[in-house]
C-alpha cells in the first residue's frame, strides 16, 4: 500500500514539491553559510519525493544551533515552502482519492518549517525508538 501511495503522490504532487526544495536548496548552496541551509532542503525534498513508510523524528544531538539555524530557515525558503504544502494539501484534499495524499501534504508543513534538529527515519524504526 505505501508504495501505491507513494506511486500517485510522486505523480501528482511528490515531484513538484521536490523541484521546489530543490531550487531552495540549490539557492541556498550559493553562499558558504547558507550550505547546512541546501543540505537540509535536499533531505527533506527527497522525503517529499517519496514519504509513504518515513517519518521525521527529532534528532537528540541538536541544540541552540538547530533553533537558530531554524529561524534563519524560515525567513529564507521555510514559509514558501509551507504554502506549496499548504495549497497541494487543499487542491489534493477535493476528491477523495486525494486525502490520504493532502494528510500527508499536511504532515510535512512542520518539517518544512523547521527542519534542522530532525531526521528522516523509516516508520516501523521510528516506533521501536518510541516504543522502548
Amino acid at each position: 500500500m505505501k508504495t501505491i501511495l507513494n506511486i500517485i503522490w510522486l505523480v501528482l504532487c511528490g515531484f513538484w514539491m521536490f523541484l521546489g526544495y530543490l531550487a531552495a536548496g540549490l539557492v541556498l548552496c550559493v553562499t558558504i553559510i547558507g550550505i547546512p541551509f541546501g543540505v537540509a532542503a535536499f533531505r527533506i525534498g527527497a522525503y517529499a519525493l517519496w514519504p509513504f513508510g518515513r517519518t521525521a523524528v527529532d534528532r537528540p544531538t541538536a541544540g541552540a544551533g538547530s533553533f537558530i539555524g531554524n529561524v534563519l530557515w524560515v525567513i529564507l525558503a521555510g514559509w514558501w515552502l509551507a504554502l506549496g504544502h499548504v495549497f497541494t494539501g487543499i487542491a489534493l484534499f477535493v476528491t477523495i482519492i486525494g486525502i490520504p495524499l493532502a494528510l500527508a501534504n499536511f504532515k510535512l508543513i512542520p518539517l518544512s518549517l523547521m527542519p534542522l534538529g530532525k531526521e528522516i527515519v523509516p516508520t516501523d524504526q521510528a516506533f521501536a525508538q518510541t516504543r522502548w
